[in-house]
């Protein structure tokens, strides 16, 4: 008796055709882009031919698909994914105004609005127009810079990172640079300053323990291999208890009896004094250069309220060094961040930045004000939660937010949040926050989501209250 011929049961036969793929997703969904789509269905394709080559116990239907409709399902999300835009807009309920991973701070319209003239069209960037000759891209900006500052120079460069390494390479590559234990800091993305010290071509000297470091310390490690005395701000951590460090009028008047340079990378600065609205006097640039440091470092993202950028002010005989670093070239400012940055430093020497830089305009906004708007939003939150007589119990509650970005470690100002309850969990309920359309962040305290309106926009709050009764659908 003949045997039926043997059935191929080979799972590779159940993978669909990579182009039949394709070309159904484009047919239902003609807004995405061919190229995203291919890329997607190779992808979901590829990662379902890998899982079978892995042991039987580890595939599943989460990495096989079971059916056409599935395949399908999982190509179009992929390829939605890839035609994104990004970075996507979000709406920051966290209350933090310099949230760092949603980008720090929101620059102003008119600093948004001379970064996109300065990139839609040709400029005078590297030029002057008068004799018709090459021109310095910095000129200007610095300019503004000393006059904000009352320095004697100034230098700008791509983000603070890079300015400490280029004042670190032009003025100590190759000697020693003195630094307190208690200021050896690891900042966002594992960046730790003796690693980033050690790139610049520097010998780091430390002195003085963890928690106390006392002015002597710095003065027996001076020797003629010393090229500068630098002083670290703490970002993103405080120390309390038996702590002592040497303040930077100390370590400059030290610099200056020795005859070595005194740099402080201040991490956050701003050119307004927001010490009468209960800040810490740290954050105001002239007040620290009137200690009399060599140079200070600042980031333009995180107090100043503008784009990313490495701000470098103080004595113009260090300065000059800067921009004849062969690196200087290599961690220069774009155009469209130059642009934006001149235009924040013209808010600030025309006496506007308070009303006109989102930053700080959302910093100093007085508690009673923002808690009648918090309680205002919630009344409008009520009401429509009502007419859908879904089960979301709403309550107003005294909240305390950071600055954020680091800048002002320990810091934290008096909010108004809006705690919103639900049988899901506060997790979940932020969660699905964060899958909206536009996403919104907010931040889980005590078994509720807290939605702080501080650095929400007066114009995106319909946005948030359409994203938040999107919630009880």
């Amino acid at each position: 008796m003949d045997l039926p011929p043997p059935v191929n049961t080979d799972p590779r036969r159940a993978i669909p055709a990579i182009h039949e793929l394709a070309r159904e997703i484009l047919a239902e969904n003609p807004g995405i882009p061919d190229w995203a789509v291919l890329e997607a269905v190779q992808q979901v394709v590829g990662e379902a031919r890998n899982a079978l080559a892995a042991p039987p116990e580890e595939v599943g239907d989460a990495t096989f698909p079971q059916g056409k409709e599935i395949w399908l399902e999982r190509g179009l999300q992929r390829a939605r994914e890839l035609a994104a835009e990004w970075p996507r807009r979000v709406l920051n309920a966290t209350g933090i105004v310099l949230h760092t991973n949603l980008g720090r701070a929101p620059i102003a319209p008119g600093a948004a609005e001379a970064a996109a003239r300065a990139a839609a069209g040709y400029s005078d960037l590297e030029l002057e127009l008068g004799p018709g000759r090459r021109g310095n891209r910095l000129a200007s900006l610095c300019q503004r810079l000393v006059l904000a500052s009352g320095a004697e120079a100034a230098y700008a460069c791509n983000n603070n990172a890079a300015a400490l390494v280029l004042i670190l390479n032009t003025l100590a590559r190759g000697r020693e640079v003195i630094v307190s234990r208690g200021e050896l800091v690891e900042i966002g993305g594992s960046f730790r300053v003796p690693e980033i010290m050690e790139r610049a071509g520097v010998r780091l000297v430390e002195v003085g323990s963890t928690n106390r470091t006392h002015l002597r310390d710095y003065a027996e490690a001076i020797r003629p291999e010393t090229a500068m005395l630098l002083k670290v701000h703490r970002s993103n951590f405080e120390q309390r208890g038996f702590v002592k460090e040497v303040s930077l009028a100390e370590l400059a008047q030290l610099g200056r009896d020795r005859g070595v340079p005194v740099v402080e990378d201040l991490g956050s600065g701003s050119f307004e004094d927001l010490a009468p609205f209960g800040f810490p006097a740290e954050a105001y640039v002239p007040r620290r250069l009137s200690e009399g440091p060599d140079l200070i470092c600042f980031s333009g993202d995180k107090l100043l309220g503008g784009p990313q950028a490495g701000i470098v002010v103080g004595r113009a005989g260090p300065m000059a060094s800067l921009a004849k670093n062969p690196m200087a070239r290599a961690l220069r400012l774009d155009k469209m961040s130059l642009a934006a940055l001149h235009w924040t430093l013209g808010a600030y020497l025309s006496g506007r930045a308070r009303e006109e830089l989102p930053v700080l305009r959302r910093l100093l906004t007085p508690p009673g004000e923002h808690e009648k708007r918090t309680r205002g939003f919630a009344r409008v939150l009520r009401d429509r939660v009502q007419e859908q007589t879904q089960s979301l119990e709403i309550e107003i509650v005294q909240n305390r937010v950071p600055v954020g970005g680091g800048s002002l470690p320990g810091f934290e100002i008096e909010s108004w949040a809006i705690a919103l309850v639900s049988p899901g969990g506060a997790a979940a309920l932020a969660g699905r926050l964060r899958s909206g359309a536009v996403p919104v962040l907010s931040r889980v305290r005590d078994g509720a989501t807290l939605v702080d309106l501080r650095a929400v926009d007066n114009a995106d709050e319909p946005l948030l209250l359409e994203s938040l009764l999107g919630l009880l659908h």
